[in-house]
């Protein structure tokens, strides 16, 4: 047996794992927990209040603070990493015969875990009692991609990957394409959940875009200060004219589309 042979056979029996896919499908639901947590704090901002991060590392924090935070936060690692093995095993077994979108799905797979496992080394990190602030990284990240040779074009082409990402999230929800990947259930609770869907993926894709866009301006004004990740990019939007109004409907999108992951631990093809 080759070597692929081998990994294929190895990711579908991960996959036929009646455990390992309902751990997968926790992780779908702790996903839920941290976008409602980020939904919240973006319309605190929106309200006047808001001193936590509204990304990843602010709803951690916050749960961490709370009772039993600790073993909430190991849950999501634990979750997260078995999600983001499935979306391995998932790139190992495509088979599209179209070549293009075979490698399409690969990297779409590949992308979705590297970001699954970038969140549960961010939750782990406070599971562990400490603190991660992303805007920081980003900016770091920044300041060392501008440092290198072609770093302003480097960068530049982050914000725009960045930026196709959140474009890509705003189409999957206006064309509602995510129901592909569910099971759902006939009559108002389908409508309740594809409702959810489509107002969730496309309040991230507003935030998710606006972070590549800080990515782009970041270069061209050689100011990695400028780049702060999701956080920035959702109080850049309350800098708008009307921006308290935008904000607080992207953070009830994001909290909507916490809830949309809910649905989605109960109800995703696995």
């Amino acid at each position: 047996m080759n070597s692929s042979n081998s990994a294929a056979s190895t990711a579908r029996a991960a996959q036929d794992s009646k455990a390992f896919r309902g751990l997968a499908r926790v992780g779908y639901a702790v996903l839920g927990i941290l976008h409602i947590l980020i939904g919240a704090i973006a319309i605190s901002i929106a309200t006047g209040g808001g001193g936590e991060n509204a990304d990843q590392g602010g709803a951690l924090e916050q749960i961490q603070k709370s009772p039993a935070g600790v073993v909430l936060l190991w849950v999501i690692v634990l979750g997260l990493l078995a999600l983001a093995v499935w979306q391995i095993a998932e790139a190992v077994v495509e088979r599209d015969p179209d070549s293009k979108k075979k490698w399409g799905h690969r990297i779409k797979f590949l992308g979705t875990a590297g970001a699954y496992i970038a969140i549960a080394a961010t939750a782990l990190v406070y599971a562990l009692g400490g603190q991660s602030q992303s805007s920081e990284s980003s900016q770091s990240f920044s300041a060392r991609l501008l440092a290198a040779p072609a770093g302003v074009a480097l960068l530049v082409l982050v914000g725009l990957i960045v930026g196709a990402v959140g474009v890509a999230f705003i189409v999957r929800g206006v064309t509602q394409a995510f129901t592909k990947h569910l099971d759902l259930p006939s009559g108002t609770a389908r409508k309740g959940i594809i409702a959810f869907g489509v107002a969730g993926y496309i309040a991230k894709g507003i935030a998710v875009a606006v972070a590549g866009i800080l990515f782009v301006v970041a270069a061209l004004t050689h100011d990695p200060e400028t780049a702060g990740g999701l956080d920035a990019a959702l109080r850049a939007l309350a800098g708008l004219p009307f921006g308290a109004v935008i904000l607080w409907v992207v953070g009830a999108g994001l909290a909507l589309y916490g809830l949309f992951c809910f649905a989605r631990a109960r109800y995703a093809r696995m």
